[in-house]
């Protein structure tokens, strides 16, 4: 049989400590496991994987997108505006995934073009964009979800007979479709080669500066999808929507098992990641903590785990 990769390895870890605290719930908190629980759990999992779709590209492309939260935001907001001040919702969807395009296009393309380390620019630009948000609104955001789209995300819902919303089976589709855009796309070879060595994809004629705009410019956009699903979600704009996934999309990609030195990771890991963090975050508030002490705690799993796979030396040294 043949042995796991260490991306395997990580992915299936993150896999058992999710089924670790479940399991840990379950026997803890009454109702824990019930059908309405189970079905909040997956559907909030399923959002915060999408949005950390753009980031474990990104940080295996051996960068990183502080302007995620920002982006959400602005999706979010936009989004209801528009539609509230009558725009069909397909034009609206449109056109705001447009802009995240561009929005993230810019990024990759500053970052990379002028070598400026994506941190900065990336929060550069999103800071920029929620202001732009809150001048245009404001600092009132307006306007609603359509019914069709609150149906699709509800908690409620019902997809093919299964008691879960249509989100959570159109998420299985995009977790085959991005596995497989990684590991069997040149695109996926390309972002992994970079991430490796930037001067060795050159060499092969991979241009790192192409990949950085196009990783970027996907990373806002799943971005401003995860925007747009909030907005069905809680049913009204808000422009701070975004600011807990800063934290947590990083989160995810690393207790997923992806290297921040880039190189190293998969969406897998990620979706793995997306559910410990759900897993532990119902937990510790099921158990009646206090918001600040569920922060912290899981700060303290960051950090345990970066002091794990943080340290790995970065591929081109082992070349």
């Amino acid at each position: 049989m043949k042995s796991l990769s260490t991306d395997q390895r990580r992915a299936l870890g993150a896999f058992l400590i999710a089924i670790a605290l479940h399991m840990l719930g379950t026997l803890l908190i009454q109702g824990y496991s019930s059908a309405f629980s189970m079905r909040a759990m997956l559907v909030l999992a399923s959002l915060l994987a999408i949005a950390s779709i753009g980031q474990t590209l990104v940080i295996i492309l051996g960068g990183i997108d502080l302007s995620i939260p920002f982006v959400i935001g602005f999706a979010n907001v936009v989004s209801a505006q528009l539609y509230g001040d009558g725009m069909s919702f397909w034009v609206v969807c449109v056109i705001v995934l447009a802009l995240a395009l561009v929005i993230g296009a810019f990024n990759g393309l500053v970052s990379g073009g002028l070598n400026i380390h994506p941190l900065i620019v990336t929060l550069g630009v999103g800071t920029i964009i929620q202001g732009s948000v809150l001048l245009w609104t404001a600092g009132f955001p307006s306007g609603s979800a359509p019914a069709t789209l609150s149906e699709f995300v509800s908690i409620g819902g019902s997809a093919m007979g299964l008691p879960v919303p249509w989100l959570v089976p159109c998420f299985i589709v995009v977790i085959a479709l991005i596995t497989v855009l990684l590991v069997r796309t040149p695109y996926g070879r390309r972002v992994y080669a970079v991430g490796n060595n930037p001067r060795a994809a050159m060499l092969a004629l991979i241009s790192p500066l192409g990949m950085w705009t196009l990783t970027f410019a996907i990373s806002a956009f799943f971005a401003a999808v995860t925007g747009i699903l909030l907005l069905g979600f809680t049913g009204s704009a808000y422009g701070e929507v975004g600011q807990p996934y800063l934290f947590q999309t990083i989160a995810a990609v690393v207790i997923g098992g992806t290297a921040l030195v880039g190189g190293r990771g998969s969406y897998l890991g990620t979706v793995a990641g997306a559910l410990v963090l759900t897993e532990l975050n119902t937990l510790l508030i099921g158990l009646g903590l206090q918001p600040s002490v569920v922060q912290a705690a899981l700060g303290l799993v960051i950090i345990l785990l970066v002091s794990l796979y943080g340290r790995d030396p970065h591929v081109s040294t082992r070349i």
